[in-house]
This record gives C-alpha cells, sequence and structure tokens, in this order.
C-alpha cells in the first residue's frame, strides 16, 4: 500500500489518488494527515505537502487545485519532461510536476466547466482544450505519467510492484441510420430519389439487391470470429428531424432489429438530437428502448456527441444511467480527458464523485471521414496508433463506428476491409 501524507484531506484529492492508484497502478492507497502514523509505516510513502520530514519519502510538492473549491481561471504552463508535456510545475520536490492536480484537472474536464467557444453543434470546441493547444491530445498522457511516477516511485521503494491492468478493447456501434433505403416509406423514399436519383435504391425497394447500410449479419460473423463483445447504442427518436433520421422505433423492424441485439449484446441509449432541445424525450427514449429491447437501459451515448458540463451528465444520473460513452470529441479523434480507462465522473459544482462511470473513446469513423478528411487507408492507420497507445499504456481503447460506413455504400468504399485489418490487429 502506498501512503501519501498530506496537510488536508479533500474530496478532490480523495478522487484522483484513487484513480491514479488504484484504478491505473492496481496498488491500495491511504492518505494520512497524521504524520507520526506517516513516520512510522513501513512501506512506500510520498509526501505531498510543504512539510520536510528527516526520513526518506517520495516528495511531491503541490499546487493549490486540489485544496481548492469551485471553478476558476487556472495558469497552465506546459513544459516537456521525459519527453512528456505536463503542468503545474513545482521545485523542491522528487516529481518535477503536482500529477495529482495535473491529472485531476484533465479527467475532470475543468477547462470545459464555464464560458468557453462552442463549435458549430454547440459543443464544447476541441480547440479550446489544453491538450490541442499544447499538442498531446493524440496521447493518453495520464496514463503515461503514472507509468513515469511508478518507475519513480520503483527506484526509491524497489519492493513496490504496480498491478497494471491488462489491455481491453471494446467495440461499439451507433445505430443512427439502421437502413439506408429500407422501412423508411413511401413518402422518404421518394424525397430521397428526387434528391438524389439512384438505381441502387430502386433495386434495393424491389428485393433485388441488400439495403447499403445492412451491415449487421456480416458483424455478428466478425464478432464471433474473433470473439469479441460488442456494444450497440441506439438512437429511437419518436420523430425525425435534422439530425435524427432513424427508422422511427413504432416501426416493427426497429422493435425486431434492437430485440435481436439486445439478446446477444449489450446495448445502450443514443439520445436524439431533440431531446438535448427537450429534456423530457429523454426519459421516453430510454423507456423505448428498454420495452423494445426488454432490457434495463443504464448506458449511454449522446447523439453527435453532444453534451456540455455539468446539466447534461447530471440528466443522465438522474435517469440511472449508470456508464457513460461520450467522452471524446465528434470533431478529431484523440483523448478528449487525456487518458484511456474508464472513471467515475465528479460533479466540479458540488464537489462529488457520482456513480456515473466514463468510458472514453479515442478513434471514431465519422471523424476520421468528415472531419479529417481521411481515406479508408488514412484511417486505419489511425485507429492501429490509437490501438498501439493504448496497449502500450496498459489502457482501455473504445472505438466508435456506424453500420453505414461498414456496409455496401459506394461513398465508404474501403472502410469495411480497413476495419477488419483493424480487428485483426486487435487479435494479432
Amino acid at each position: 500500500m502506498i501512503l501519501v501524507y498530506t496537510h488536508t484531506i479533500t474530496p478532490r484529492l480523495q478522487y484522483i489518488t484513487h484513480f491514479l492508484f488504484r484504478e491505473l497502478m492496481g496498488l491500495d492507497n491511504m492518505l494520512v494527515i497524521d504524520s507520526e502514523y506517516f513516520k512510522n509505516y513501513d512501506g512506500p510513502k510520498i509526501n505531498y505537502s510543504d512539510l520536510v520530514f528527516d526520513f526518506d519519502t517520495y516528495i511531491i510538492r503541490n499546487h493549490t487545485l486540489l485544496f481548492e473549491e469551485g471553478i476558476s481561471e487556472q495558469q497552465l504552463d506546459v513544459f516537456e519532461i521525459n519527453n512528456r508535456e505536463a503542468f503545474f510545475k513545482t521545485t523542491g520536490g522528487d516529481h518535477p510536476f503536482d500529477i495529482f492536480a495535473a491529472a485531476f484537472y484533465l479527467l475532470t474536464r475543468y477547462e470545459e466547466y464555464g464560458d468557453h467557444e462552442k463549435d458549430e453543434y454547440g459543443r464544447y470546441a476541441h480547440t479550446n482544450s489544453t491538450a490541442f493547444k499544447s499538442g498531446f491530445l493524440d496521447k493518453p498522457i495520464i496514463n503515461l505519467w503514472v507509468k513515469d511516477l511508478a518507475a519513480a516511485l520503483q527506484k526509491k521503494f524497489p519492493a513496490l510492484q504496480p498491478n497494471w491492468p491488462a489491455f481491453k478493447f471494446l467495440p461499439t456501434y451507433d445505430i443512427d441510420i439502421a437502413y439506408a433505403y429500407k422501412y423508411k416509406g413511401v413518402a422518404r423514399n421518394i424525397g430521397g430519389f428526387v434528391r438524389s436519383p439512384s438505381l441502387n435504391r430502386l433495386q434495393v425497394l424491389a428485393g433485388a439487391k441488400k439495403d447499403p447500410f445492412d451491415t449487421y449479419k456480416w458483424l455478428e460473423e466478425l464478432h464471433k470470429q474473433n470473439q469479441l463483445s460488442p456494444l450497440y447504442f441506439f438512437l429511437v427518436a419518436e420523430k425525425n428531424g435534422r439530425y435524427d433520421k432513424n427508422i422511427l422505433p413504432h416501426k416493427d423492424i426497429m422493435w425486431k432489429l434492437v430485440k435481436y441485439h439486445a439478446r446477444r449484446y449489450d446495448i445502450g441509449l443514443h439520445p436524439s438530437w431533440q431531446s438535448g432541445d427537450k429534456p423530457e424525450l429523454l426519459e421516453r427514449e430510454k423507456e423505448y428502448l428498454a420495452d423494445m429491447g426488454e432490457v434495463p437501459v443504464n448506458r449511454s451515448r449522446q447523439h453527435y456527441i453532444r453534451f456540455n458540463l455539468p446539466a447534461d451528465f447530471r440528466r443522465l444520473v438522474r435517469l440511472g444511467i449508470k456508464s457513460e460513452y461520450s467522452m471524446g470529441y465528434g470533431s478529431i479523434n484523440g483523448f478528449r480527458a487525456s487518458v484511456a480507462a474508464p472513471f467515475y465522473w465528479y460533479d466540479l459544482e458540488r464537489e462529488e464523485q457520482t456513480f456515473l462511470r466514463v468510458h472514453p473513446f479515442c478513434f471514431m469513423d465519422a471523424n476520421a471521414y468528415y472531419e479529417e478528411k481521411l481515406t479508408a487507408g488514412a484511417a486505419l492507420e489511425e485507429s492501429l496508433y490509437y490501438l498501439n497507445s493504448c496497449r502500450e499504456a496498459n489502457g482501455t481503447m473504445i472505438s466508435v463506428w456506424h453500420n453505414n460506413f461498414l456496409g455496401t455504400d459506394p461513398a465508404f468504399k474501403g472502410w469495411r476491409d480497413a476495419y477488419e485489418k483493424f480487428i485483426a490487429a486487435v487479435r494479432s
């Protein structure tokens, strides 16, 4: 067990030390304010205070962040140490910066509270973030910091042996548009044909060809062959809108599709765009999906990754959602919370850890295609980079794909092959 001495035990310090030591390093830890107990402890110990002891400890000088309440503007001077970016630099200790405060700042998304620039969809713009501005958005920097801390602690306390978690991969899918042409009704298909005449549409509707977005059996075989347990998120908006274009949930085919997957895999809610403007819709959509799948619904990922802190996460907590999968950007791939591991959401305004478990993703097909303008081959390379980054960090990689990218639509030619190659790399 690692003992951490501090002059004051705060909820913030408890939260971040538990995460860094127990969840990432696999070691028990305890915070103490009793200097005599700290002195007499025979094991690895960290002095997280300004006190000077006459016995051997690992010293981390503290920034004020973990002893503050509320949210205030923080001065971040990013520097490089051990080929890694860091901030909250300190002097007079064994560690070059306050890793506890820096990790807390990134993990809680401290910078997303208050006023900030929004993107075209009303979301927190990734260009605001410290990780993007300082060039480490593509790194699970918290995992890497913890690796460095463990190495430094082992030099001082050779008996220390971290129990690093095994690398994990979770494939997830957002079913925004279940079918390209089938089951959409006469009016929608006529309107679609007028806007974009397509022989392919006519052949699908005539039953001569398979719908290009119908990838479900193919995915099922892929998962069986590679022993994967996927997670599917279904959009079940009651009405179609500008951003909500799925088959309506009252239609028999959507009931069958959801039930089929719910019997084989985990499923979650994909809250509609409309529910972001009308909160009362969220509960109805959750109940709808539970009825369709005949399973409890406690997982969620926001459509278009549209959320703002803390309001949208609080809504999920009130509804009993336990696992949230939106922690990534809908505009660029990378590590939004700078970590490749799940964590509990800390509500900064209320200064409390919640039961909402946040599962960050780092790669989404739509980001690579629409935002980064990558070819299928280039997207494969990017996805492999994130796979290797998470694997080397003993982290968890969550990828986000959409059924339409993996079908036969000519617009996404090559993307199915790229995904197969990516899955092969996961299993290698």
